[in-house]
Order: C-alpha cells, then structure tokens, then sequence
C-alpha cells in the first residue's frame, strides 16, 4: 500500500518553512488562513549579479523613474551611488530577527498582542557558492524552538534543506537554468539591491546622519503606502548607510494593516544587520548532517522541454488510466512544481497494471526505501509539473483540460502555451503535439467537451 504519510514533501515543506514561512506570516495573518501558507519556494534567493552589470543596472532605472535615484541628501549621500555600491559585492552575511503579532483595535485591552510570532536567522551569500540560510522559529508559548537550515548551490544546481526537528534533510537535484529562471521570475524583498530599488521608486527622505555601534551612518526613511503588501498597508521603512563604505548597515521594516471586518491589526516588524565583503569558502555552504537523519533525494529532469512533458503524461496515463485533473498540475497551492506526492496518492486508488506493479514494488518497504526506490522514476512526473511552472512565470499563458480530455481524444486540446503572438503549442489528448495559430486554438478550445 502507498501510505498517505509518505514524506516526498519534505523538500517543498522545509523550503516552504524555511523560506516562505517568515515572509508570509504576515500574509497568513491578513488572510486568515491555517498554518499552512500557500508554497512559492521562490520569494527568497541568492541574487547571482555580475559585477560589470551594476552600474548600466543603475543607469537604466534611473531612466525608468527619471532619475530620481541620483538625487542626493543634505549631507551628500546618494541611494543610487549606494546601489551601484551593493551590486558590486562579492559575498556578504546579515542577520535577521523578526517578529509578528496581532492586536485588537476594538475591545478593552487593544494593545494586547494575542497572536505572536518571532524568528531569527542568518543568511550568507556568496556570488561565487550559492546562499544559505540558518532560521530559529521560537514557540510563542514557550515551548521549544524549531531550526532548519537551507542551502542553494548553483554550481552543482542543488538545493538542500534541514529539520532539525523532524531530523530529516531533502537534497534537490533542480533542471538547468533553475537559478536564472528563478531570478527573472522573482523581486525578492530580502535581497539589499531591490530593497534600494523599491525605496528608490517611491518618496523617500534623509534622516540625517548618526552612529550606529560607532559608526557613522546616514539613516534613510520612507513611509509612503504604496511600498506596502497591500492599498491598506502602513509601512514605516528605515535605512541606514555607511558614510564611508556607502554600503547599509541595518534595515528596519515596521508594517501594519487593519481588518476592519475582523477588528484587528496585523503587525510586521523585522530588523537587518548587514556585513560585507566578507570572507567566505565552498565548505560554508556545504551543510552538516548530522547522524540518523532521515534523508531524501528529489531530482529534476536536467532538459525540461515538451517531450519531457510527453514522456510524464505518458507514464502518468499508464499509471492513473488517465490524465491528473488541473488541479494537481496548476494550483499554486498544491506545490506546483512537484505534485508527484499527488500522483502516489491517486496510484493507491488506480488498478492499471502499472499501478498494482509499483504497489507491490513498494509492499512492506519503509517511507524511506520508496523514496530511494522511487527517485528515477518520479523525475519524467516532476517535469511535468515544473514545466508548467516556468511556462506560468514565463506568461506563456498555459492551460492544461486533463479532466476533460482522455488519452482516446486524438483531436482535442490537452495543454497548451503560447509560443509567440501569432503562435500556440498545442499537446493533444494522444500526446501529438503541433503548432497552431490562435483562431486555430480557439476552435480547438471551443470543441473541448463541457
């Protein structure tokens, strides 16, 4: 039997908690949802600039917003020169403490946080190794605290991630180009060059200078909304800059938002300490794992192209007796790009003879063993959805009617992606695959069984 507590989550459930799970507290809070915020294991990465870059990057957004950037301060600071200064870096750590908490507005004691939350970590980041991370989550209640760390090499394209409270590590094997996709599709608020980039595209004003651990710096503020998540966001943004390495020292954030319907405030706050140009090796982004923990592979086709796709939808076919239904390829709540995890759950329930072979393969095996066992078999389904993925970040405009359309519908639309204005790939319900033009594609879609 294929037990449903099989654990090939564990990559995208530690690189959800490490990653997404301090950002999207807030988020969480503001939509009231359960623990479990939605996956998008890319908000945070390692920004792999170039250095040759950096200045033409500031010439170019100082086009785009009028070249506002370079406007400097009473004492002679410019955020754009701090900018072209922070791109230039090869290596450099912070440390973050955050925290989160909710308050009534309404009621007799408004000012009583009655959900709190606080995270600290350290990040490290290195043009040359990758980016890893080392996040404490503190039990609000004051029991113990969980730690995880995570690990990006972009070198070897692998990804690994620990939890040190459920003792297990995943190691992702990602397809090529995983770490510039990612880059293209994704603003990451963490990284100090679009941190500058986004208090450079609203109001911004000079605190002046002071010291900070000794150090003169020059502090920077912003309090305009639109810098927040939301219309309804309060943000209080503070930057300090080194007056001598014109580099930042600290970030401060403070944001709030009100739910009127629900009488409450929704407070974010965290804090940044910045070094840079500090030293680093390979041997720092290799993580430790300690003795007897649970491990698990997940590997990616190395070349996601349509014909991976068609390889996955064939062995998805011999494996379910039809396609998935789109949710399990297309919601962005249900780890997009590995719904594998889907796929063993649907095959306990199928009687094909692909799904009573692979059963009794995995008969009285450990969570582990089928997961080692699996690992080659699972990369062809796992392209499939991370194809899709890209195909989403990319605007390809896909669509995919796999529980509407069967292997025996030779002629109807299974999936589909834009190719360019006046071109549509289409994959057909037998797996053919041709391109058509869009008034093609709408009789094709207007065709598909309702």
């Amino acid at each position: 039997k294929i037990r449903n507590n099989l654990n090939f989550t564990a990559a995208e459930t530690l690189h959800k908690r490490i990653l997404n799970d301090v950002l999207n507290t807030h988020r969480k809070f503001k939509q009231k949802q359960s623990a479990q915020t939605e996956p998008n294991i890319w908000s945070i990465i390692m920004k792999n600039t170039i250095t040759k870059f950096a200045v033409a990057a500031v010439v170019v957004i100082a086009c785009l917003i009028g070249f506002s950037i370079w406007r400097t301060t009473g004492s002679g600071i410019a955020l754009g020169n701090v900018l072209a200064r922070v791109e230039q870096v090869k290596a450099y750590r912070y440390k973050k403490n955050m925290q989160f908490w909710s308050e009534k507005v309404t009621g007799e004691d408004p000012k009583k946080p009655y959900n709190f939350r606080e995270v600290h970590g350290t990040f490290l980041i290195s043009q040359e190794y990758g980016w890893q991370s080392k996040m404490e989550h503190l039990d609000p209640n004051g029991g113990k605290s969980t730690f995880d760390e995570y690990c990006i090499l972009p070198q070897k394209n692998t990804t690994i991630a620990i939890s040190h409270k459920e003792k297990k590590y995943t190691r992702k094997e990602q397809d090529d180009g995983w770490i510039e996709r990612v880059q293209k599709a994704n603003i990451d608020i963490w990284d100090p060059s679009s941190r500058l980039k986004r208090i450079l595209k609203f109001k911004y004003e000079s605190m002046g200078r002071s010291t900070i651990d000794g150090v003169e710096v020059e502090g920077f503020r912003t309090t305009d909304p639109n810098h927040g998540e939301s219309k309804n966001s309060k943000v209080d943004i503070k930057l300090w800059v080194d007056v001598k390495t014109l580099l930042p020292m600290r970030y401060d954030s403070l944001e709030s938002e009100e739910d009127i319907q629900r009488g409450d405030k929704i407070i974010t706050h965290w804090v940044d300490d910045y070094q840079w140009d500090v030293s680093v090796d390979a041997a720092e982004f290799e993580p430790i794992i300690p003795d007897g923990y649970a491990s698990w592979v997940v590997k990616y086709p190395a070349n996601i192209t349509e014909e991976t796709v068609i390889q996955g939808l064939k062995i998805l076919v011999e494996l379910l007796g039809k396609y998935p239904d789109p949710d399990n390829i297309t919601d962005t709540n249900i780890n997009i790009d590995d719904f594998a995890p889907t796929v063993l759950r649907l095959a306990e329930k199928s009687e094909t003879p692909a799904a009573m072979r692979l059963k009794e393969e995995i008969k009285g095996l450990t969570d582990v063993q089928i997961n080692n066992k699996l690992v080659d078999f699972l990369v062809p389904i796992r392209g499939v959805g991370r194809f899709y993925f890209w195909l989403q970040n990319d605007k390809k405009s896909p669509a995919y009617y796999g529980n509407i359309v069967t292997p025996k519908d030779a002629d109807k639309v299974l999936m589909r992606w834009k190719v360019s204005d006046n071109q549509y790939r289409v994959i057909y319900g037998d797996l053919h695959a041709e391109t058509v033009t869009p008034e093609k594609l709408a009789e094709l879609e207007a065709d598909l069984p309702k």
